[in-house]
């Protein structure tokens, strides 16, 4: 075999592969846009007290038996964002987004949107909720760093300057 005959062949088998993979990723938009349409039609408002949020594994979760079974195998590893919530008398464990995860207020009373377990909105009851600070990344945080060091330096040397006239100014 040629190099050019190898090349066809894998540039052959390159194609069909990204054929399966379009199709299959159009199938999956398909199933979500039909979960998020049913997520819709069962959402309620209702007042939550948030009790504790954490990220756990599905089977430490505390979620019912029937909701651990059906999460696919691959996912049960995976940490979710676990939300204990008072309803009323009632104490039970919610799964949020991700997205408001991180604005959820601990031990406070929310006004959310609902659909089954899934806390899909947060909003205050009272208030509106703080937006909490975005974490810095690494080369922001060494950069800050840096520039406080050198301010410091900047101000450490005007005192010294400072200083140095005070005795310039008393010895004259």
């Amino acid at each position: 075999m040629q190099l050019w005959q190898i090349l066809l062949i894998i540039t052959g088998v390159l194609a069909v592969v990204l054929i399966v993979l379009f199709i299959l990723g159009k199938r999956l938009e398909k199933k979500q846009a039909a979960q998020k349409e049913q997520m819709e039609a069962a959402k309620q408002n209702v007042t939550l007290l948030i009790i504790d949020k954490k990220r756990l594994r599905v089977k430490d979760s505390g979620l019912p038996q029937i909701v651990i079974d059906q999460v696919p195998k691959i996912m049960r590893r995976s940490k979710l964002p676990i939300v204990k919530v008072k309803i009323g008398p009632k104490i039970m464990n919610m799964i949020s987004e991700e997205s408001i995860f991180d604005i959820i207020p601990v031990k406070k009373e929310v006004r959310a949107t609902i659909s089954g377990i899934y806390i899909t909105e947060v909003r205050g009851l009272h208030s509106p909720l703080p937006v909490p600070e975005k974490k810095k990344k690494f080369s922001q945080r060494m950069r800050d760093k840096l520039f406080a060091k050198r301010e410091q330096l900047k101000a450490d040397k005007a005192q010294a300057d400072k200083e140095a006239a005070k005795k310039k100014n008393k010895k004259k």
